[in-house]
């Protein structure tokens, strides 16, 4: 048996592949559910111990709905060279296919792309089959994020590559049919760790936190926190010549990995926001991304709302934290992705002293309410992805999509939320208890 907290628990990783059909559903399923639901996450194959969490082989789990039925459950493996123990570097250099491929899964310009943010995407079939590495016709020559933004308004895939050596920070854009069409390189950017970023409906807007590369960690992910390493915003105009002009700003010490959302207010002024964490917050995450003690009892705790308004013309930056929840995986209805938006969900976590407990949390950003819905003892929900409902006129008319991971039933089930209330609607099913994972998405037949 293995010690490491990322292969126990809800993080135990499933042993095989297997399709399951007809499956059994509670309550009742919106019609407009018609899509497939597909989460990402690391599960190595057995008798594999990864030193680092981040390591493990990714797997994609796929749930398929249909005119009020739950038509199929799969599971796959991202069948990438690293499954198969592929090294990341070479003597020719950095492998840019040899990926776990397990953190997140998008769909964009017809393209299902399993994401692992070293490394060139991975493209899958609609039955999550593996397709192979995907470098937009040989025009994508850097790593890709696991979080690019599709820009509700002209479809078009805004992303970046980062690397722990120059050049280390590159921009690119993909049109809606899904043509690469745009790359710059970003002057300024250092080797802090940009795990996310926020586009507005003007601006690129970049993180750098105080994580950054360090040679001495040996985990296989060389990063690690520096008081040296400032801590910055980077705010670039959008547009072919944006990169040349973009503007660092100086923020408090921290680190955050998933952004909530940016927009530009009524002054102009860019409002961005996001949990983050302090010096031990990170320290506690990241002894539990590798199995080292003194670390929480999950893998996110003393992660907490913070928000930057960063005035352009005054060069200046407001922070402040907004929430004292420990939250993770910020998600919205992604209709409001770059302009403002009242509502945002997130999974509450325990904090490191085992308090709280698991939830999926829902903030009106105007009146400041908060409200939880509890998924109960021993179980955990996955990030939450909003789907809108049919016709929908207020921005949280729709659905909750989470795969709860339940150990006293050894069971798996997706929970349909509505996003308004957060009272259950329908329940489906799994014929597995499915490991907790990281990021997914709702891909609509329409």
């Amino acid at each position: 048996m293995t010690s490491k907290p990322y292969l126990t628990g809800h993080y135990a990783p499933v042993a095989d592949e297997i399709t399951a059909v007809d499956l059994t559903v509670e309550g009742t399923l919106p019609p407009e559910l018609t899509g497939r639901l597909i989460r990402n996450g690391h599960n190595p194959k057995p008798g594999v111990t990864p030193a680092h969490w981040f390591k493990g082989s990714g797997m994609v789990h796929g749930v398929r709905l249909r005119d009020g039925r739950a038509e199929w459950y799969r599971n796959r493996w991202v069948h990438t060279p690293a499954l198969d123990g592929a090294p990341y570097l070479t003597e020719q250099g950095p492998d840019l296919t040899a990926s776990a491929a397990g953190t997140h899964v998008i769909e964009h310009g017809g393209r299902l792309l399993a994401l692992c943010e070293a490394n060139l995407p991975f493209e899958l079939t609609p039955d999550l089959e593996t397709v192979g590495a995907y470098d937009f016709g040989g025009r994508l020559r850097t790593a890709m994020t696991a979080h690019p933004k599709e820009d509700p308004a002209t479809g078009e895939l805004h992303f970046f590559g980062s690397s722990p050596f120059p050049p280390f920070l590159v921009y690119h854009v993909a049109d809606a049919k899904g043509e690469l069409v745009h790359t710059a390189e970003i002057p300024g950017a250092t080797a802090s760790l940009k795990h996310d970023f926020a586009i507005t409906r003007r601006h690129v807007v970049f993180v750098e936190g105080n994580v950054t590369f360090d040679p001495e960690e040996h985990s296989g992910i060389p990063y690690g926190w520096s008081d040296d390493q400032p801590s910055r915003i980077g705010v670039m105009p959008r547009g072919s010549d944006g990169a040349r002009h973009i503007r660092w700003f100086s923020i408090e010490p921290g680190n955050m990995l998933h952004v909530g959302n940016a927009y530009e207010d009524g002054q102009g002024r860019i409002v961005l926001e996001g949990p983050t964490v302090d010096r031990e917050g990170f320290q506690l995450s990241w002894n539990w991304w590798v199995g080292a003690p003194g670390r929480g009892t999950e893998p996110n705790t003393r992660s907490y709302t913070r928000s930057w308004v960063i005035d352009l013309v005054a060069g200046t930056v407001d922070e402040q934290i907004i929430d004292d929840l420990a939250v993770e995986f910020p998600t919205l209805n992604e209709k409001y992705l770059g302009a403002e938006n009242r509502y945002g969900y997130a999974v509450s976590f325990p904090d490191q002293e085992g308090f709280g407990g698991y939830g999926v949390v829902k903030y009106d950003r105007t009146t400041g309410a908060r409200r939880i819905h509890h998924v109960g003892d021993a179980r955990l929900p996955s990030e939450a992805v909003f789907v809108p409902a049919a016709g929908a006129t207020n921005e949280d008319d729709g659905y909750l999509l989470t795969v709860i991971s339940d150990l006293k039933q050894d069971a798996s089930q997706l929970l349909v939320l509505d996003a308004a209330g957060l009272e259950r609607v329908a329940t489906v099913h799994l014929p597995r208890r499915v490991t907790a994972g990281i990021h997914g998405s709702w891909v609509s037949d329409s």
